[in-house]
């Protein structure tokens, strides 16, 4: 009997010290993703519940499409990247909306004329609604890290939601310096318009002061 336990022993010894080269070999990148077990991924979500709806009041006039490359490095202090640290490229893509809301509109917003044929629109100014990311088309590119980051992916998820957010900062800059509320603009005026128009009005647009 101390024989055979002595077997097992070294038998349980050998199999441990195997699954610890492979391992190091993986995450030197010299084997590929050691899954000895084998994996089964079951959806158990149940359906969306509603909780709300909402009436809406807004024109969506312009929408842009985005795609930005986020470079994020994390360095520790007085450690060699080597052994800790990371840095992620993470291509994002997405699309903002530029819409007008009518919800706030006032009375003196429509101007009829005395004689009905003209009518003076003052229309709210254009907004950009929150970037909205592709999931299909937003991923990280590439990734670097240290010894110590590697160790500690095979045992946590990491966590993906500062590439995103940081993606939909500068989604939403771009958007701001791009056009697309100018465009907003001028596409609700051409529909309201082309709308009066059709009801036999000549629509006039105040002037806005100059800047």
């Amino acid at each position: 009997m101390g024989v055979k336990k002595r077997w097992v022993r070294l038998g349980a010894f050998a199999l441990a010290g195997l699954l610890i080269v492979a391992a190091a070999l993986q995450i030197t990148g010299l084997l590929p993703k050691l899954d000895p077990f084998g994996t089964s991924t079951v959806d158990r979500s149940r359906p969306a519940v509603l909780q709300a709806v909402r009436d809406l009041s807004q024109y969506h006039a312009a929408v842009g499409d985005y795609q930005v490359v986020v470079d994020i490095e994390k360095d520790v202090k007085w450690v060699p990247a080597g052994i800790a640290g990371e840095r992620t490229l993470f291509v994002a893509a997405g699309s903002v909306d530029a819409y007008v809301d009518f919800g706030p509109l006032v009375e003196n917003s429509l101007t009829v004329s005395e004689d009905r044929r003209t009518v003076e629109v003052r229309l709210p100014e254009p907004k950009l609604a929150k970037p909205n990311l592709d999931n299909e088309r937003s991923y990280v590119f590439g990734q670097e890290r240290g010894l110590i980051d590697r160790l500690g992916a095979l045992v946590s998820v990491q966590d993906q939601r500062p590439f995103y957010l940081a993606a939909e900062k500068r989604i939403g800059e771009a958007a701001q310096h791009s056009g697309l509320l100018e465009r907003a603009k001028a596409n609700t005026r051409a529909m309201l318009t082309q709308m009066l128009r059709a009801l036999g009005f000549q629509v006039v647009f105040p002037a806005e002061p100059a800047t």
